[in-house]
């Protein structure tokens, strides 16, 4: 097997549809959740709810995904990945009622364990061992269209077709675009390099066993939840610290960008780079841009570094547990991972909320700043 030519292919179809999958099913919330509540005459605060239940669904599907992974490789799930989420998205194009609409998102949220980054970088990891850091900073790469594609695609849509037929042509995509590139570019077993790297221990020096598991969990869990929170409290965070709404949007619109950046640069510069000592820098960069902020400097740097941090950490989540424990069960311990960082997506957001209303700004900036700090100090026990 050309182990190049195998990475750019994984690269290139797994990004394309990833890109494709994050558009057509997170970012509904956010462009179509309006128009929805308008018609079904329910608040926006409960449909939400039906969002963040889809997160604990996959939050609940996660682990028993990647022992399939591992046993039976990625491309079955990947292709009832796109199924699923077609039939939910059907269901949720014809919902009547608010328990419709909990029920579209239950069969949503099994979609979204099935089809996004996780099982992707599984999938990779399954095929190339030891060899997939490149295909999976290539398939982040281009994941970080995502919400260039999903925020303005959803919001025309919506607006010109109505939210129901919008998310029908979303289905549609899932099975006249997502599934024929699954079928026709992702292999169904894993190659040779696979089965050597697997029986490799995992890198020298490494740490193993329940304490490295324990420090990755609440690593990852840690700055899920954090960047849960800011993605839907970030505007009124920034409003909280002094900026107009307007100025706040344009330092939040920094964020992208940033990502996309970070993920580009560690692309062409990263590759000997070992992934602890690249988790170690994207960890603290979000530490050190809550500090500067608070201590006068412009809240765009914020943004800047949070954004910079954020796309070396999706790199990372594929890559640093594939450097620690190596590859041999690697899907099911992405799937173990996953666990808890869905559950803190899906429950810190609403939870945070009411103190996010009480205190200052400043305040919850702080907080944020020193959890960050103390996920970054999980890290310095790995070694290099």
């Amino acid at each position: 097997m050309d182990i190049r030519a195998t990475q750019r292919r994984l690269a290139l179809a797994l990004g394309t549809s990833q890109v494709l999958a994050w558009a057509s099913t997170f970012y509904i919330p956010a462009t179509m959740i309006g128009l929805a509540s308008a018609e079904l005459g329910v608040s926006r605060t409960w449909l939400l709810g039906g969002f963040s239940w889809s997160l604990l669904v996959s939050a609940m599907c996660a682990p028993r995904i990647g022992r399939f992974i591992d046993a039976q490789g990625g491309k079955p799930v990947l292709i009832g990945g796109a199924v699923v989420t077609a039939a939910g998205l059907v269901m949720l194009s014809l919902v009547g009622s608010l328990l419709h609409w909990y029920a579209a998102w239950t069969v949503l949220g099994v979609g979204m364990a099935l089809g996004l980054y996780d099982t992707a970088f599984a999938t990779i990891g399954r095929l190339l061992g030891r060899d997939a850091r490149p295909a999976i900073v290539g398939v982040t790469l281009m994941g970080g269209f995502a919400s260039s594609v999903g925020f303005p695609t959803g919001t025309w849509l919506a607006a010109s077709f109505g939210w129901r037929a919008s998310v029908l042509a979303y289905a549609a995509m899932q099975i006249l675009v997502i599934l024929p590139i699954i079928l026709a570019f992702i292999p169904r077993h894993p190659g040779p390099p696979h089965e050597a790297a697997a029986r490799a221990a995992p890198a020298p020096g490494a740490m193993t066993g329940r304490t490295a598991f324990a420090l990755l969990a609440i690593f990852f869990t840690s700055r899920a939840g954090i960047g849960a929170l800011i993605s839907v409290h970030a505007l009124v965070l920034l409003k909280g610290m002094g900026l107009s709404t307007d100025h706040a949007v344009l330092v939040a619109s920094i964020i992208g960008p940033a990502q996309v950046g970070s993920r580009l640069i560690d692309y062409r510069f990263g590759r000997g780079l070992s992934p602890v000592t690249s988790a170690w820098l994207g960890a603290a960069l979000l530490p050190m841009g809550v500090a500067a902020m608070l201590g006068g400097a412009p809240a765009a740097v914020f943004a800047l570094a949070y954004g910079l941090s954020n796309g070396i950490l999706t790199i990372n989540r594929g890559t640093l547990p594939m450097h620690v424990f190596g590859p041999a069960g690697y899907a099911a311990l992405l799937g173990r991972l996953a666990l808890p960082s869905l559950l803190a997506q899906a429950a810190l957001p609403t939870l945070a909320a009411p103190l996010i209303d009480a205190m200052p700004a400043s305040w919850t900036f702080a907080a944020l700043g020193a959890l960050s700090l103390a996920a970054f100090a999980c890290l310095l026990p790995l070694k290099r």
